[in-house]
């Protein structure tokens, strides 16, 4: 007895899968996931290990003598402070790796603790006002090596400017200010820049009324 079409289509699907995956081409699409797993399993691995055997600083594969005279360098920029005059002079007193921490994390540590001492400073000062107050806050609540340096750099002179607009103005508030101070003060709040507002109040106006 001849088998019907309908059996022939059955027997067909059911041997489908054996003969998909005994076909060559297919097959090797089969392995081809696990293969390409493992290609990237030894690439991240190869990868890895590139990325260990690399310097993590540039101070890892300088010699003994560049060390130093990087650090000399440090040690005879006039804004250095005293923490970093002493850190660095314990570095230079030290073995290799001192020079070489010193330069890695110890400036930045050192840098830090001059930096507060350089806050307090100007906290301390009479003529500090409401802006430089606030702003030097926020620097010593966040702590940080970088929000005290960045304070110190640019925060502080830009607080400055704001206070310095605020006793701009409130020269021009009062009555019977001369025309040439009049102008003088408009002249460096119409200039804006921190260094105009500040030589008026300790040169412009001044100079406006002799």
């Amino acid at each position: 007895m001849r088998p019907t079409r309908t059996a022939l289509t059955a027997a067909a699907i059911a041997l489908a899968p054996a003969l998909l995956l005994t076909s060559p081409a297919l097959a090797a699409a089969a392995t081809a996931p696990t293969a390409t797993a493992s290609a990237t399993s030894n690439a991240a691995a190869t990868s890895n290990t590139a990325d260990a055997s690399e310097p993590s600083s540039p101070y890892d594969t300088m010699s003994e003598e560049d060390l130093r005279i990087a650090v000399l360098r440090i040690l005879a920029a006039p804004d250095s402070g005293k923490g970093v005059r002493r850190e660095a002079n314990k570095a230079l007193d030290g073995t290799v790796e001192d020079l070489r921490t010193f330069l890695k994390t110890g400036y930045r540590l050192a840098q830090a603790e001059d930096d507060r001492v350089a806050i307090f400073t100007i906290l301390a000062k009479p003529e500090s006002g409401k802006a430089v107050h606030r702003e030097a806050g926020k620097a010593l609540d966040d702590d940080t090596p970088e929000a005290l340096r960045t304070f110190l750099t640019t925060g502080y002179r830009l607080a400055q400017a704001e206070d310095d607009r605020v006793a701009i103005f409130t020269i021009l508030a009062k009555p019977g200010i001369s025309p040439a101070l009049r102008a003088a003060a408009s002249q460096a709040l119409d200039d804006g820049s921190p260094e105009a507002l500040r030589h008026f109040l300790e040169v412009g106006q001044y100079e406006a009324d002799r």
